[in-house]
């Protein structure tokens, strides 16, 4: 089940809704706990149980280092890690691993007949920041079962985050402050991101995915710049878009979710597009990864060996193939070289240049993380420079260019931060006509909804 569906739109989050305000407060998280699981379940009946098995087995384990002393909590976090890292390894890294030996090795093992369980990278980050949190002594253990299992399969974030860490609303899962205006800042924010996904994102999506169907040796030098354009648009589109949905429907329950984007595509440097860009996972690493390793706090040469080891777990954390491995060193190595010597008189520079800068190899990135492989990426690369039997341009570019032209002036308008603030002025001098917009939006992604196919967010698959 998606957000952006006419099953979850009206039939589940309406009566979701319904139950939870008729019910007591104490039975709240109750309801969110059953419901969320029915939401997994819908897609995942099997792995309902496994995420079930992980809450019980995190939920107790949390107590226990809660309790114990120094020695046995570290015996304890580490079989916790251990359970966790495991589950998320087997089921989407094993195939991986199989496939790398037999081409390595003249032997023949077969693949195992796994699906990966929707959003297991991110409900293990957060189950792992709640236990190393506790072990840490910086929140105390959730004694109550629900409630713990709220935080872990709360539906808005179960599926492609934000990764919510437990300090952020340890307080919120016992005593949060249901409002109207809450819940009307909510549907606002759920609005704003459903017509992300599906009026931009899913039709910025065609033009990608005409593009990425044309034959590598066919790709004129244009066309292979309007594809991967086109596809930065879609995934910044489909995943800032499910992060708002999220952090608007955690306003209807009364959560407060962290942003996990904010503007990155007008970013001046790769440092910064990282600190706009899922922000939410950026700070886990940083947070339970490059500071335990020393951060940088050691010696130049070990912080450099920090970074690419962040950043290369990043870039394994996004997929099983060696193309995303090489995305995450390649940020490694540019967030190296910024930070080196390249940051400074990158600041000298006019503000456009910089953006234009941080743009391209942005664009760059997205080409190794698109690609179904390493030989790929370097070939759409390849024509992107012109190097290819496809040429310059042909009439096919122009064709994508003026059918996509409104649509893509349209997507440039909403990459920037100026729509939002004139927006939120207009909200504070005439709240009563904010229900105009919203309605409106809510009718065309309604229309686009009922004629289109299936249409899961990128990240799902992540």
């Amino acid at each position: 089940m998606v957000f952006s569906s006419i099953l979850f739109l009206f039939y589940f989050l309406p009566i979701v809704l319904a139950v939870y305000f008729i019910a007591p407060k104490r039975w709240r998280n109750t309801v969110l706990f059953i419901s969320s699981l029915f939401f997994y379940a819908w897609g995942e009946p099997v792995y309902v149980l496994l995420m079930l098995f992980s809450v019980t087995i995190n939920y107790f384990l949390g107590l226990k280092i809660d309790k114990a002393k120094d020695a046995q909590k570290k015996k304890l976090l580490t079989i916790d890690v251990v359970i966790n890292l495991g589950f998320l390894v087997f089921f989407k890294y094993t195939n991986f691993f199989i496939d790398t030996v037999n081409i390595v090795l003249p032997w023949d093992i077969p693949l195992l007949d796994l699906t990966l369980p929707i959003g297991i990278s991110f409900y293990t980050f957060q189950i792992m920041s709640y236990v190393i949190d506790v072990y840490r002594g910086k929140v105390a253990a959730q004694k109550n079962y629900i409630s713990f299992g709220t935080y872990v399969a709360l539906f808005p974030q179960l599926i492609a985050g934000p990764i919510v860490r437990y300090s952020t609303i340890d307080k919120q899962l016992a005593t949060r402050r249901e409002s109207i205006e809450g819940f009307s800042a909510g549907i606002m924010r759920f609005t704003v991101g459903l017509a992300k996904k599906v009026l931009l994102a899913d039709n910025i999506g065609v033009l990608w995915e005409t593009i990425h169907a044309t034959p590598l040796s066919d790709l004129t030098c244009l066309s292979a710049w309007l594809g991967i354009i086109a596809f930065a648009f879609q995934i910044y589109f489909d995943f800032s878009g499910y992060s708002d949905m999220a952090i608007g429907l955690g306003k209807m329950f009364g959560f407060e979710f962290e942003e996990n984007f904010n503007y990155p595509y007008i970013s001046k440097s790769i440092t910064e597009f990282w600190r706009r860009w899922h922000i939410s996972l950026g700070t886990w690493f940083k947070e339970y990864v490059y500071i335990p390793l020393g951060g940088n706090r050691v010696s130049k040469s070990r912080m450099r060996l920090n970074l690419l080891i962040v950043w290369a777990l990043t870039g394994f954390w996004h997929g099983a193939n060696f193309n995303f491995l090489a995305w995450g060193i390649y940020y490694g190595v540019l967030l190296m070289i910024e930070k080196e010597f390249l940051l400074k008189g990158l600041q000298k520079l006019p503000g456009f240049i910089q953006t234009a800068y941080a743009f391209l190899f942005v664009l760059l990135g997205w080409v190794l993380f698109s690609a179904d492989n390493l030989l790929e990426a370097i070939r759409y690369i390849g024509a992107m420079l012109g190097i290819g039997g496809g040429g310059f341009v042909n009439a096919n570019f122009v064709y994508d260019l003026t059918s996509n032209l409104v649509l893509l002036i349209v997507g440039i308008i909403a990459l920037l931060p100026y729509p939002a603030k004139l927006g939120r002025k207009w909200l504070e001098k005439s709240p009563a006509y904010a229900t105009i917009p919203v309605a409106i939006a809510l009718l065309l992604c309604t229309a686009y909804m009922v004629g289109s196919s299936y249409s899961p967010f990128l990240y799902f698959r992540f």
